[in-house]
């Protein structure tokens, strides 16, 4: 089984973007400590971009493979009716799709309070820096494992 770990906009400046808010650690470190959680015949793909389009496609991907995703959406949270759409079509085939987030978004600027994918997602797991998708990975094994 592959869990799909996608990644929204700004995030591929982890590491160097806000330490104070998203930690020190980049994707290649986020990729690291997944692959070492995933339990043998699970593999993790980490994937990110800053666009909507591309993110949105991974989705029909996720679907059309049959394969959970772990969706972290950054900035596309609050606003991108589109990815709801896709994220709501991954739901609706009966596979996992757990939001996360690395800082709590309602410790955050009042922006940040509205998302428009919880209500079409599994789940949502939110301010434990990359523990939110080791723990979101652990929901999907159990689900589905």
């Amino acid at each position: 089984m592959t869990v799909l770990v996608l990644n929204g906009p700004n995030l591929g400046r982890l590491g160097s973007r806000e330490p104070d808010v998203y930690g020190s650690q980049d994707l290649v470190a986020l990729t690291k400590q997944l692959g070492e959680a995933a339990p043998d015949g699970v593999s993790i793909e980490v994937r990110q971009t800053d666009d909507e389009g591309e993110l949105i496609g991974w989705l029909h991907g996720a679907v059309d493979a049959r394969t959970p995703v772990i969706l972290n959406p950054a900035a596309f949270t609050h606003y991108s009716y589109g990815l709801r759409d896709a994220a709501a079509m991954v739901t609706k085939a009966g596979l996992p799709l757990i939001e996360v987030h690395i800082s709590n978004p309602h410790a955050r600027e009042s922006f940040r309070h509205n998302s428009v994918i919880s209500a079409v997602a599994t789940g949502v797991i939110a301010g434990f820096g990359f523990d939110s998708y080791r723990l979101a990975l652990d929901q999907i094994i159990r689900t589905i494992g």
